[in-house]
């Protein structure tokens, strides 16, 4: 997928984020900053590195400006409601900053931390990547604390099999 136009590139995102949302609303607020191992992002860290990579990084690559990745950490958001608010606030920040890319401006090269030279277009289709990453792994810590998540298109694994032809 090009993405050649920012207002195409605005819905698609949201949509993306809607389920991402969806998934991290279901951590329970006294398990914000659990995790499964010590040294493993928690589930609060996990949202805040997706507000924060999508806003101080993509977001600045993206228009052409060096990173500027504050981490994950609780100093940034502190709390279920303040972890949640924060990620509303980044995103809300990233997607002003995406709607004002031109068409010039996606096609252009910009550069990544790694120092490698990318289309702004394809920056923010590797944005998309991480955060499917990102909310797979929340998916699965929520399934560890025996949380029941929604289907992410509607069907289970199970209720497509029942619907699908078996010869």
């Amino acid at each position: 997928m090009e993405i050649t136009r920012a207002e195409t590139f605005l819905p698609y995102f949201e949509n993306i984020r809607a389920r991402t949302i969806r998934v991290a609303s279901l951590i329970p607020p006294d398990r914000i900053e659990w995790t499964h191992r010590p040294g493993a992002f928690t589930l609060g860290g996990l949202v805040r590195h997706l507000a924060a990579t999508e806003r101080w990084m993509f977001a600045e690559n993206a228009r052409g400006k060096p990173s500027r990745y504050p981490g994950h950490g609780r100093e940034l958001a502190d709390g279920y409601d303040a972890v949640l608010a924060y990620f509303g606030r980044m995103h809300e920040e990233s997607m002003r900053i995406f709607g004002a890319l031109t068409p010039e401006q996606l096609q252009a090269s910009v550069t990544t931390p790694a120092g490698t030279p990318i289309a702004a277009w394809k920056w923010l289709r590797a944005m998309v990547e991480h955060e499917v990453h990102h909310r797979g792994q929340i998916y699965l810590m929520l399934s560890m604390l025996g949380v029941q998540t929604p289907p992410i298109y509607g069907l289970t694994s199970e209720q497509v099999f029942e619907r699908s032809v078996h010869e």
